[in-house]
């Protein structure tokens, strides 16, 4: 469970980014992510909203998932309570987790950035391939025999 509430605030963080228009230039795109000060932004961003997915109520989830009503106190349960449940540091240790998370990312991004040029290899390719499946397709319009 605790990989789990790690793990969710990046892939919220990771969203809006996929979202962005990408630059047309590769090497653009190498620069941002070896660039150590976006990867320092994106740690604190993810600090920052997993302090806010920990304030998420998720009493009535949990007795929803047990198919009984909440009750008034589960309505005022958060996602960090259910945690300090398990462990009184869950504070503590969940945000040591995210600090310690930095290097990781860093790896990460170091990572996709030697990949990319793989990547856009291969986006080239299917491109290629798509646009010549799609001259051989015939005419909607000729007029069939």
């Amino acid at each position: 469970m605790r990989k789990i509430l790690i793990f969710l605030p990046l892939l919220l963080v990771a969203s809006p980014a996929l979202s962005q228009p990408a630059p047309s230039d590769t090497a653009q795109i190498e620069r941002v992510l070896n660039d150590p000060a976006m990867a320092d932004r994106l740690t604190n961003v993810m600090q920052v909203m997993s302090k806010a997915f920990l304030d998420l109520p998720a009493g009535e989830v949990q007795a929803a998932l047990e198919g009984r009503p909440a009750t008034p106190a589960e309505k005022r349960m958060t996602v960090r309570d259910i945690g300090r449940r398990d462990d009184p540091n869950f504070d503590r240790n969940f945000q040591r987790q995210i600090a310690q998370s930095g290097p990781v990312i860093r790896q990460g991004m170091h990572a996709m950035s030697e990949a990319l040029p793989a990547m856009m290899q291969g986006l080239a390719q299917a491109q290629h391939a798509l646009e010549r499946a799609a001259a051989n397709m015939p005419d909607p319009t000729y007029p069939k025999r």
